[in-house]
Parts: C-alpha cells; sequence; structure tokens
C-alpha cells in the first residue's frame, strides 16, 4: 500500500507568490485539511476530489501523490528506495517515465544527479524481475515521479497532473514574454470579475488573459483539452468516478454574451495567434477582438480592465515603456469612468509612470519573472451592471 493510499494526503504545487489564493481553490474544490507552506499546499481528498482538482483547478501547477519516505543520506539510499516501491504496480516496461527532482538541506546537493541515482534503481528493479528495463523520456513521458529530498528524508511520489496543469492545450502559439495561464488565471480570481460587467484587455497579446476570462465565465474546465493524465496510473485509479467528474463539470458550461469580453491589441500578428488559440476553446468565437492602439478608443466605463503591457522584454526601449504606462494612466483617467483596471508587469517601478494611485498591488510571478499586479480604480457613482452571472 502506497502512502497517499493509507493518508489521502497529496501536496499541490503553486505558482510563487500564489500560495494562499491556491489553498483558497483546494477547499472550494473539496479539499479539506489544508496546510499552505513556501510554493504548495498539503491537503486531503478522496478520489472524487482528487481528480476534480486535476481536472478543473486553474491556479495549481501539478499535484503529487506520496508513494514512499525513507531515510535519505546518500545515493546508496536512493538505490534501497528503488528496490521497495513496487514500480509494475503503477507502470510498464513498455511504457516511459521521466523523474524530476528538488533538494534541500541534504548531504545530496545535486538534484540532476539525486534523479539519476534513483532512474538508475528502477532500471534495475525492472531489469532484475523481468529482464529488461522502461525507457526515460524526459519531454513526454508516459508517467511522471518527483523526488523532494530534505533533512536526510526523501519522499518518492507520482505526478498525478503528468504535465504541469499551467498548459491548457489552447496555446500553440505566443507572443514575446507571454503570461502564464495560470497566471493569467489568479489575476481573474484577484479581480473578482464574475461577468456583471464586460473585460477588455486593452493590449492582449496572444490573448492568453482572455482565453483565462473565457474559461472562467463559460465554466469550461481547466483540462477540457488534455486528453492524459498522470492520475491514470495510479494503481487504484477509478475510471468510472473519473467519467462522471468530467461529465459533471463539463455539463455546467455555459455560453458567452456577445460584447462581454474584448481584446485589443494594435499588432495584426499578435490579434491572429489570439484569434487561433481562442479558436480552441468553446465558445471562443464570442470574444470580440480588434487591431487599435488604446489610445484609439474614445471611452471604456462601467467594465473591467486586465492588462499586461510591455514592460522593458517586449520593448527595448526604457522611455518608450514609460511613455506607454503614462499614456495608459492618462486614458484609464480620462475614459474609464466606473472601471476598475488590472495591470500586471514585470517592473514594479513602472507603477509611477502610470500616475495614478493604486488601490492594491500583489506581487505575483509569471514563470521566473517576479512582478506586480496594481489595481487601478476609476469609479464615479455607482457601477452598472450589463450583464447577469447566473444567466
Amino acid at each position: 500500500m502506497f502512502d497517499y493510499q493509507k493518508s489521502n494526503r497529496f501536496f499541490a504545487q503553486a505558482p510563487g507568490e500564489t500560495e494562499e489564493f491556491c489553498e483558497e481553490e483546494l477547499a472550494e474544490l473539496g479539499a479539506t485539511e489544508t496546510q499552505k507552506v513556501y510554493r504548495g499546499v498539503y491537503f486531503n481528498a478522496d478520489k472524487e476530489t482528487l481528480y476534480k482538482i486535476n481536472y478543473t483547478s486553474r491556479l495549481i501547477s501539478r499535484v503529487l501523490a506520496p508513494l514512499i519516505n525513507y531515510p535519505c543520506y546518500g545515493t546508496n539510499d536512493l538505490m534501497k528506495i528503488a528496490k521497495k516501491v513496487a514500480w509494475e504496480e503503477i507502470f510498464s516496461i513498455d511504457q516511459t517515465f521521466a523523474i524530476t527532482s528538488a533538494v534541500t538541506n541534504s548531504k545530496i546537493t545535486n538534484s540532476l544527479y539525486a534523479a539519476q541515482c534513483l532512474k538508475d534503481g528502477i532500471a534495475d528493479y525492472f531489469r532484475a524481475k523481468f529482464g529488461k528495463r522502461p525507457s526515460v523520456n524526459v519531454s513526454n513521458p508516459d508517467v511522471r515521479f518527483h523526488l523532494f529530498i530534505e533533512k536526510g528524508k526523501a519522499i518518492v511520489s507520482l505526478d498525478t497532473s503528468g504535465e504541469s496543469l499551467h498548459k491548457r492545450g489552447y496555446r500553440l502559439k505566443a507572443g514575446e514574454a507571454p503570461m502564464q495561464e495560470s497566471l493569467a488565471a489568479a489575476i481573474i480570481r484577484i479581480s473578482t470579475w464574475n461577468g456583471e460587467t464586460p473585460l477588455w484587455d486593452c493590449m492582449c497579446g496572444s490573448g492568453t488573459i482572455l482565453c483565462e476570462a473565457l474559461m472562467h465565465y463559460c465554466r469550461i474546465p481547466a483540462q477540457k483539452l488534455r486528453e492524459n493524465f498522470g492520475l491514470f496510473y495510479l494503481p487504484d485509479f477509478d475510471k468510472s468516478i473519473w467519467q462522471k467528474v468530467k461529465e459533471q463539470f463539463d455539463l455546467l458550461m455555459r455560453p458567452l454574451p456577445k460584447g462581454l469580453i474584448i481584446g485589443s491589441d494594435k499588432s495584426q500578428r499578435a490579434i491572429e495567434v489570439a484569434k487561433e488559440n481562442l479558436s480552441r476553446l468553446p465558445f471562443g468565437d464570442a470574444v470580440e477582438i480588434n487591431c487599435h492602439p488604446f489610445q484609439h478608443v474614445d471611452k471604456f466605463e462601467d467594465g473591467t480592465i486586465i492588462t499586461n503591457p510591455p514592460y522593458g522584454i517586449r520593448l527595448s526601449n526604457t522611455e518608450e515603456v514609460k511613455i506607454l504606462f503614462k499614456e495608459l494612466g492618462d486614458f484609464l483617467k480620462t475614459s474609464c469612468n466606473g472601471t476598475s483596471a488590472f495591470i500586471y508587469s514585470g517592473d514594479p517601478a513602472l507603477r509611477k509612470s502610470i500616475g495614478l494611485r493604486t488601490s492594491r498591488r500583489i506581487p505575483l510571478v509569471n514563470g521566473k519573472l517576479k512582478g506586480v499586479l496594481f489595481q487601478i480604480d476609476s469609479y464615479k457613482g455607482s457601477k452598472k451592471s450589463k450583464y447577469n452571472s447566473e444567466s
């Protein structure tokens, strides 16, 4: 019996600075006894909840199911661990595997070497038992394992997600310095946008924010386009429960009203990529996309703006970036009455160029880039509601 089967306890990896939001989402999806830690959340879940989290979570990166924990003070211990796991209960010699690893406060200091040792141990296990070994496929394996070593203890887990959950499957093309899908979803969550006001990304690039807003409003499961999950390789995987979960959430999807989600960009190439990405999602053709700079728009009132402007990676000229942010600030001040704007920047100093008071500043990480989300409210009087979020 593997560790996760005894405890029903799992670990969700969280993108940087989103641990709190990930914990909230996991609880909403039915996880219990959540414990937030650096870059992740421990939680308890039954099979149905585990499947639900993998299929619908918009924020977490992956879910690990612990198989075994064992004292580990050197590479010889990793070989011992490999001999204690009935690997054939998880995958066969005809399937491929890969190992990711992390080490901290350990006599083993090289994570790549640790993964290599465990890989060799698994290969030796299969060779001794079946006379041949399974192959390694780093880029697209059938099953992924994760090795974590800390303070003389090693935990080997099966990655129930398989590939990182931020990969939704709609973005086959991206622009320069694209926003990660899970970050876009986190920003939409932070904004509390629920379809009561139009949402506009005025510098939409390849359309990641638009796609995540579409999936959020239309209740499209985050992994609707994914066909393979690591949880299929759990020895106690229950296909009937999996099908039940998929059907339950697929039935909740609803269409997108015309004009509710709007995108624009001055680059025709970016618009073409955004349309292509949206075309892979249900109701993607209902997103309104235009090719023009936001400076050419007369006004956008009583709405929500969520955008990720170029901030130095996509624009090499620093003064050009400052001018762009100043023009955005001027536009928000003069043309966006009744609107809340959520602006993500990889350079926190650019806030000064906007020239407006921010109501919130939230640090968030885009891949390896540390940035900040600024909220700017331009409300005068009461907000108007054009759409009913329950429709």
